[in-house]
C-alpha cells in the first residue's frame, strides 16, 4: 500500500507541479452573481438546506457555499454531457448556457471562496491513503487551481459517494478514476471522515449572500 501510494504522488506532483502558474495567468472569472441569483432558484430547493439528501441513492447534498466557481462551472457541464451520472443534475444544466452557468457558479460560491491550499499537516496526523490526493487538494481540501474541487468541510457521506461514482464510473474522470481505482471502502471512509472534518469549511448556500443584500 505505501509503495503504491508513494508512487501515485509522486507522479501527481510531477504532472502538476506547474498548476500554480498556470492559475495566476488564468483569465479573470466572468460570472454575475446578481444573475445567478436570478436563475439559482431550483438550486437553492436542495444546496440552501443544510443537511438535505438526495432521495435514492440516499447521501447529504453536496456544500457549495466557499466553493470555487470555476469548479461547479466544470461540474455543470459534466452533468450536462453526462460525463456525470444524476437525472435531477442533467436535467438542471441541461438548458443552461455556459454564461448561465458562470453566472449561477458566481451566485452559489459566494463572495468568500476558499482558496489557500496547505500541505501542513503531517502523515502521522492524516490517513495513509491521502498521500495520493495532496497534488490537488493538499492537505486541508483546498484546491490547488481554480478548476479543482474544494473538498474542506463537506459531507462525509458525499465524498464516499463521489470516490465510488469514480471507481464504477458514474463520475468520468481521468484523473480521479485512477486515484480512487484501487482504494479500499476503509481508505475511502477514512479520507471522507478526514476531509470533511478540515476548516474552513464549506457551507450550504445561505439565504441571504452579503454581496446581494446590500444592493
Amino acid at each position: 500500500m505505501s509503495l503504491r501510494i508513494s508512487l501515485a504522488a509522486t507522479l501527481l506532483y510531477a504532472a502538476f507541479a506547474g498548476q500554480t502558474q498556470a492559475q495566476d495567468a488564468a483569465p479573470a472569472f466572468n460570472g454575475d452573481a446578481k444573475q445567478g441569483k436570478e436563475l439559482a432558484y431550483t438550486c437553492n430547493g436542495c444546496h440552501a438546506i443544510p443537511n438535505y439528501k438526495n432521495v435514492y441513492p440516499t447521501y447529504s447534498v453536496p456544500k457549495l457555499h466557499g466553493q470555487r466557481p470555476q469548479y461547479l462551472v466544470a461540474a455543470l457541464k459534466a452533468y450536462k454531457s453526462g460525463e456525470r451520472s444524476h437525472g435531477t443534475m442533467h436535467s438542471q444544466a441541461a438548458s443552461m448556457s455556459d454564461q448561465d452557468m458562470a453566472d449561477v457558479a458566481a451566485y452559489l460560491a459566494g463572495p468568500e471562496v476558499l482558496s489557500e491550499s496547505k500541505n501542513d499537516v503531517p502523515a502521522e496526523k492524516r490517513p495513509k491513503s491521502s498521500e495520493v490526493c495532496l497534488a490537488c487538494h493538499g492537505t486541508n481540501g483546498v484546491g490547488i487551481t481554480p478548476d479543482y474541487p474544494t473538498i474542506s468541510g463537506q459531507h462525509r457521506d458525499y465524498l464516499v459517494r463521489a470516490l465510488i461514482d469514480y471507481q464504477k464510473g458514474g463520475r468520468k474522470n481521468a484523473i480521479m478514476a485512477g486515484m480512487a481505482a484501487n482504494l479500499t471502502r476503509e481508505e475511502i471512509d477514512a479520507l471522507a471522515a478526514y476531509y470533511a472534518g478540515q476548516k474552513p469549511a464549506l457551507q450550504s448556500v445561505p439565504k441571504k449572500v452579503s454581496f446581494l443584500s446590500s444592493n
